[in-house]
C-alpha cells in the first residue's frame, strides 16, 4: 500500500501533499513487465496522478493524466480517484535507454519532449474538464509544474522520484506537491523557494526513512504546519467482464458478428492490469441480441 499525508500550515496559505508510492510503483512494474527506464517515467506518473487524485474533494471524481513527448515509451496514461488510487497504462513498457550524462535513468529521453501533457478531470458533470500544455522537459515534475501554472493558475511545486534496483525492484518511490491558497501569501512563496532549495531528492528522503508525514511538514517548514490527516493508497484497476462487455458492444452489431464468424473466441486484454477476458463465438452473439 501507498501512504499519502497532507498537512497545512498555520495561517491556511499553503497545502503540501506526499505520497510514498514505492508499492504502487512496484505493482505497475510486476503488471507490465517495465524496463528500468519505463519504471521511472511510468512511477513517477503515476505517482503525480495519485497526488493530484487526493485533491479532488468527491468520491465519484477521477483524473486522467497522458503524457506523450515521442519517445520510445510512447503514451503513458494514468487514472487516479479521490483517495490517489491509482492505475496505468504504458505503450511500449519494455523501451530502455542508457543513463544520461549524470549517470541517472533517462526519464526525459524515453519519454521525449516533443508532445504534450494532457489532464482531464470527470467531476459528474455534463462535460469533463480537459487541459493540455506542451511538454516542457519530459521528467514528468517540471511539466506537472508547469501544467498547473499555465492551466489552472495555481501556484505549484511538484517534485517525484523513483529508484530502481539492479534487478529491476522498486527500491523506493514517492513524491510530494505543495499548492498555495487563495489569497496568495507573497511570504509564504519565499519560504516554500527556501525549503525547496534546501531539501534533498525525494528519493533521498525516502531513502533516509522519512516518512510522508515527514516530507510534508519538511514542505512546510517554517509555515508552522501540521498534519491534517494520512490514508491508504493502492495500485488498482476497477475493469470488470460486465466493462468488457460494454467495450465490445461498442463495436455495433455488424463487427461482432464478423467476430463471431471468424473465430471461435474473443479475447480482450486489459491495458491497465493485463487482465484477460475471453468471449466465445456464442457468448458474442448473445450480446448482439441484447444490444
Amino acid at each position: 500500500m501507498g501512504i499519502i499525508a497532507r498537512a497545512l500550515s498555520a495561517d491556511g496559505s499553503a497545502l503540501c501533499f506526499a505520497v510514498d508510492s514505492t508499492d504502487i510503483v512496484q505493482r505497475l512494474h510486476e503488471i507490465h513487465k517495465t524496463s528500468a527506464t519505463a519504471s521511472a517515467a511510468a512511477g513517477r506518473l503515476v505517482t503525480a496522478a495519485s497526488l493530484m487524485g487526493a485533491l479532488m474533494k468527491n468520491e465519484t471524481d477521477r483524473i486522467t493524466v497522458r503524457i506523450n513527448g515521442g519517445g520510445p515509451v510512447g503514451t503513458i496514461t494514468a487514472v487516479a480517484d479521490y483517495m490517489g488510487n491509482v492505475k496505468c497504462s504504458i505503450d511500449d513498457p519494455f523501451a530502455d535507454l542508457p543513463v544520461n550524462k549524470q549517470g541517472k535513468l533517462d526519464v526525459s529521453g524515453i519519454v521525449g519532449t516533443d508532445g504534450y501533457l494532457a489532464v482531464i478531470r470527470d467531476l459528474g458533470l455534463k462535460e469533463p474538464y480537459a487541459g493540455q500544455i506542451p511538454i516542457i522537459s519530459g521528467e514528468i515534475a517540471m511539466d506537472i509544474t508547469q501544467y498547473y501554472a499555465v492551466s489552472e493558475q495555481i501556484p505549484t511545486v511538484c517534485a517525484l522520484g523513483v529508484l530502481v534496483d539492479t534487478d529491476l525492484k522498486i527500491k523506493c518511490a514517492g513524491g510530494y506537491m505543495i499548492q498555495l491558497v487563495p489569497p496568495i501569501n507573497e511570504s509564504a512563496i519565499d519560504v516554500i523557494e527556501r525549503n525547496i532549495k534546501d531539501m534533498q531528492s525525494v528519493t533521498e528522503l525516502l531513502s533516509a526513512g522519512l516518512t510522508p508525514e515527514k516530507i510534508a511538514l519538511k514542505g512546510l517548514e517554517g509555515l508552522g504546519g501540521d498534519i491534517l490527516d494520512k490514508w491508504e493508497a493502492e495500485y488498482y484497476c476497477n475493469c470488470s467482464r460486465e466493462r468488457t462487455e460494454r467495450v465490445l458492444a461498442a463495436l455495433g452489431k455488424e463487427e461482432l458478428l464478423n467476430l463471431a464468424e471468424e473465430q471461435s473466441e474473443t479475447e480482450l486484454c486489459c491495458h491497465f492490469c493485463e487482465k484477460k477476458y475471453s468471449f466465445t463465438s456464442e457468448q458474442i452473439r448473445q450480446l448482439i441480441s441484447r444490444i
